[in-house]
């Protein structure tokens, strides 16, 4: 009998776990995934500059470069924000013995929301160079639209906006964008003018 197959009885124990320790060692030589560490989602928009609206609608005011604007002819325009795949819809209405009506109609519409919201806040607006006074409403959750306002000169015009965004509302994903967006659409009340 050779000395390899005296070896072999007489450490077959010894043998199994040498064999079973090198299969361990080859099997472990994968690419397992590891889990990512947590991070944040680094979103970045560029700063806004902003250009005044060619209409001959009843007002006029700034809004982004970053957006594009589409006029109808009762002077409803849509402010298209294609990066952010959002828009802000805004809604004139002349002022003819209705102005409650209409300030209760804009409130239904953002209290619409309340089904989704976790909460809706209101922010008064008021500029009296321009003779503007309103509302800006936040509306925080998962409802259609989070951005609202409404502003009047409380004789002849009313105006009315909403921001939407062409995704399914999730607001912890789309709240760098409303942030974004409420910047502009302040920028967008405060240089409002009505043109007489």
């Amino acid at each position: 009998m050779s000395f390899f197959n005296q070896f072999l009885k007489q450490n077959k124990l010894l043998i199994g776990v040498y064999f079973i320790f090198f299969f361990i060692i080859l099997s472990s030589c994968s690419n397992d995934t590891l889990p990512k560490p947590k991070a944040q989602l680094r979103l970045e928009y560029p700063e806004s500059t902003y250009i005044n609206l060619q209409s001959n609608c009843p007002y006029s005011f700034e809004f982004s470069n970053q957006a594009n604007t589409k006029i109808n002819s009762k002077c409803w325009i849509n402010i298209e924000y294609p990066r952010l795949n959002a828009s802000i819809n805004i809604t004139y209405r002349p002022i003819d013995n209705n102005l409650k009506e209409l300030f209760q109609e804009s409130e239904k519409l953002t209290f619409n929301h309340s089904i989704k919201a976790d909460k809706i806040s209101s922010l008064p607006f008021e500029n009296l160079n321009n003779k503007t006074y309103g509302a800006i409403f936040r509306v925080i959750g998962n409802a259609a639209s989070p951005l609202q306002f409404h502003l009047t000169d409380s004789t002849k015009h009313f105006l009315t906006g909403a921001v939407y965004f062409n995704v399914q509302p999730n607001y912890d994903s789309i709240l760098p964008a409303v942030n974004y967006l409420e910047k502009d659409l302040k920028h967008l009340m405060e240089s409002l003018e009505w043109q007489n």
